[in-house]
């Protein structure tokens, strides 16, 4: 007998849980090797499948969406970011787009608030001078001063679910909260945080200490840390990135700090498609940057409720309704029917 659950294809591994579950709602087929699939890879493992699982590694550009199987009608992404993911072939092609928002949102402000606190604290060079030393001499009234926070000023770019949650974070620290976002907050999300609106961020990156960035990747943000823009910050100023690589000029950016003009950055992402920039990686090994693998969301919790808002949205469209987070692209094309 040919089965009647949706048949999917999960290209990475995912916690266990979900995939028990997954197991027993649709016919899984889970990409065990856990490494990122070619293109070629993804096609073949699509034949006769209803739904692709996808991850911020798997590269669905419109080549790809051009060749997939006319059984293939959603794409789930698991993520909240879908920069891998080309929306207007999608959407062109007849594809309904998922991600999985909001689950993210506390477990990253976590991840970002604890690199505002590493860098000008110094917390990974001092556990690294531990670790070289072994036998420390003990402590000295002049030895390893850091930067304190309070009374800093925090500059948010994109004041949405997450720079909301960084600046709550922030605001317990006793840093005076700044943003540039594209809409003005309401004054109910202002006045608990004390927050002052920017309408222009080059004027807001000359006024404040530290720049966190969290705005989505689109065409405007693309390098919204312009080498431009990170010469307009503050001599001795800090850059926080745990949202898209792309959103700065990662060149522009070593530079500065090799230049001092920059007093440091924190980045949970960067450049990696043909290893890590070795001169980034001489900056980390100076101490100048902190470096973290891509963990801002990486808690058991966040990738459990992850898997947990992709299964909702795969039911529901398979079910012949619309799923709670389908994405649109910006400026929508006609049409193809599909399937």
């Amino acid at each position: 007998m040919t089965s009647s659950k949706p048949k999917i294809l999960v290209t990475r591994r995912l916690p266990a849980s979900i995939e028990a579950r997954m197991a027993t709602l649709f016919e899984t087929d889970v990409n065990d090797a856990d490494a990122a699939l070619a293109s070629e890879d993804i096609l073949e493992g699509l034949v006769g499948k209803d739904v692709l699982v996808s991850t911020i590694t798997d590269r669905i550009d419109a080549a790809l969406i051009a060749r997939l199987p006319p059984s293939v009608r959603l794409i789930a992404q698991f993520g909240n970011g879908v920069d891998n993911i080309d929306l207007d072939a999608a959407w062109a092609a007849g594809l309904t787009v998922t991600n999985t928002p909001s689950v993210l949102t506390e477990d990253t402000a976590d991840m970002a608030t604890a690199l505002m606190l590493a860098l000008p604290r110094r917390l990974v060079e001092g556990t690294q001078m531990l670790l070289r030393d072994r036998a420390w001499a003990g402590w000295s009234p002049t030895s390893m001063l850091g930067h304190r926070l309070r009374g800093k000023a925090l500059g948010i770019v994109g004041m949405g679910r997450i720079g909301t949650a960084v600046a709550q974070r922030a605001r317990a620290f006793g840093l005076t909260i700044h943003y540039y976002s594209r809409n003005r907050r309401p004054p109910a999300v202002e006045t608990p945080l004390d927050a002052h609106y920017w309408p222009d961020l080059d004027a807001m990156l000359a006024a404040v200490d530290i720049v966190s960035l969290h705005t989505p990747l689109t065409r405007d943000t693309h390098h919204i840390l312009s080498a431009k823009r990170l010469d307009a910050m503050k001599p001795g100023s800090y850059v926080i990135n745990v949202s898209r690589p792309e959103l700065l000029d990662e060149a522009a950016l070593i530079e500065r700090l090799e230049s001092g003009h920059l007093a440091g950055a924190a980045l949970d992402v960067f450049e990696n498609r043909e290893g890590i920039n070795p001169r980034l990686l001489a900056l980390a090994e100076s101490n100048d940057v902190v470096l973290t693998a891509h963990m801002a969301s990486a808690t058991l919790e966040a990738r459990v409720e992850m898997g947990e808002a992709v299964i909702v949205n795969i039911r529901a469209f398979m079910d012949g309704h619309q799923p709670p987070h389908r994405l649109l692209p910006e400026s929508p094309l006609p049409r193809t029917a599909r399937g």
